[in-house]
């Protein structure tokens, strides 16, 4: 699986590769570059009072990890056939994870903008659904990894409590502009950054909305400097994602001089070389809120 992580996204083409997986009869998929291995169940050992969607721990190569029913996350039966069953090893937020799912079929190559986003009709904010993707006739489903695993240990989100440890902060004046596609994590972030004396925050759901507004303050002749004075971005949004947005954004006459910060769940060692080839100003980790503010504070116009 390691060797399939391959140059997409390095060169920011809106391209990615999600591995299809099953869990009872609907096909769901998730990001390779979340994927570290997919391996046969072993042996769980349970721990007193887990949260429900944790079966309990496995060791792997020296290291005691988390395993977490997808089923019982998404509220679906049991595996009908066990034998088939696998774990995927994850790696994302700076952690690994474990879930167990009912069966792993291939790789597909798509590009986000063959994701659609959620209908408001069956998402909302407790959904865990970010993008469905229709494919020779059926559809896949992106799951939330990092609200599954936010569900089990909500310590490992952002939250108030990470900005309260930078002291008393002054208002700013400062006007952000973030394309998060998840609804919880758009309202933990307006919270934070609003705690954090950010007062002016524009929000959207993918970087194609994003980018649709930059261009049109430049359309309608304002100075996009005093306007924006830097972006935050995810990387996996549909539509357009982080990078694709990012690369835009410093090709652009008009709009290189923004400042570009990646926030993402997705930035790791092994990861930051692709935000640094697409021209990100910095890339900070999910879910370290405080030093995404202080890095507000030193980029921003």
């Amino acid at each position: 699986m390691e060797d399939n992580k391959g140059i997409l996204l390095e060169s920011g083409t809106n391209e990615l590769e999600i591995v299809e997986f099953g869990i009872g009869h609907n096909k769901f998929g998730i990001n390779v570059i979340k994927v570290r291995e997919i391996i046969n169940p072993v042996s769980v050992t349970q721990v007193p009072h887990a949260h429900p969607n944790v079966e309990g721990i496995i060791e792997l190569r020296d290291e005691v990890l988390p395993v977490v029913d997808v089923a019982k996350a998404i509220g679906f039966p049991p595996s009908e056939e066990p034998d088939k069953d696998k774990f995927i090893l994850t790696e994302f937020n700076q952690q690994k994870v474990v879930f167990h799912v009912h069966s792993v079929s291939q790789i597909h190559r798509i590009s986000w903008d063959q994701i659609e986003k959620p209908s408001e009709m069956y998402q909302g904010a407790e959904s865990q659904i970010i993008g469905v993707i229709k494919l020779h006739g059926e559809m896949i489903l992106l799951l939330d990894f990092e609200k599954i695993v936010l569900e089990v240990n909500p310590d490992s989100g952002i939250n108030i409590q990470r900005i309260q440890k930078l002291g008393e902060r002054e208002r700013s004046n400062k006007h952000l502009v973030v394309a998060e596609d998840s609804p919880l994590l758009r309202k933990l972030l307006h919270d934070t950054l609003q705690e954090a004396g950010f007062q002016y925050i524009e929000f959207f759901e993918n970087g194609k909305d994003t980018f649709d507004y930059l261009e049109n303050i430049i359309n309608n002749g304002k100075k996009i400097e005093e306007e924006v004075q830097l972006i935050i971005t995810d990387i996996e949004m549909p539509q357009m994602d982080g990078h694709h947005l990012t690369r835009k954004v410093k090709e652009h006459s008009d709009l290189e001089k923004i400042p570009v910060i990646i926030f993402s769940s997705l930035i790791t060692d092994d990861l930051r070389h692709k935000g640094q080839v697409v021209g990100a100003n910095a890339q900070v980790s999910k879910p370290e809120i405080a030093e995404l503010v202080l890095l507000i504070d030193k980029l921003s116009l």
